[in-house]
């Protein structure tokens, strides 16, 4: 039997100890089963674990089906936040009702329009008025969805 150098046996036990308790058993039964007769032993004081978790591992290796499915998908999907979009689903006119009174525009042209109010107001507006609690990121994404410019005082030279 081939014994593995002291390096190596560090890093199987580094890579050993961050692995689920299935993924344990067959990595320890497939590093077994490379190194054959003897080889159960050896990995099992190597990793230190039970030679009946090897003998487990290599009874679910044989047990698998010859074709697996790989899916790379860990968690459940539609975990993590909603849009806000979503969870909030009138908050485009609760948007444009804040930004009512504080929105002016270029009179030659309709689609340029901005606001003196800054982000972070905004965000705040919407809490305090509405019950919607909302990023200065969002506020942002909301700006430009709606075609909110910034507006930013021009130099000319007379």
């Amino acid at each position: 039997m081939h014994r593995y150098d002291a390096t190596t046996e560090q890093t199987m036990q580094k890579f050993y100890g961050t692995l689920t308790e299935r993924d344990k058993r067959r990595y320890a039964a497939i590093e077994a089963l490379k190194l054959g007769h003897g080889g159960l032993v050896y990995i099992a004081s190597v990793l230190g674990c039970y030679r009946s978790t090897i003998t487990e591992g290599i009874k679910e290796l044989e047990a698998m089906p010859s074709v697996t499915r790989y899916t790379p998908r860990l968690r459940q999907e539609g975990g993590g936040r909603k849009p806000y979009g979503q969870t909030y689903p009138d908050i485009d006119a609760h948007f444009l009702s804040v930004l009512q009174d504080y929105t002016a525009g270029d009179p030659m042209d309709d689609r340029v329009r901005w606001t003196n109010l800054s982000p972070k107001e905004i965000a705040s507006k919407l809490a305090d008025i509405h019950p919607i609690k909302v990023s200065v990121t969002v506020v942002k994404k909301l700006l430009k969805k709606h075609d909110y410019r910034r507006r930013k005082a021009q130099k000319k030279l007379v």
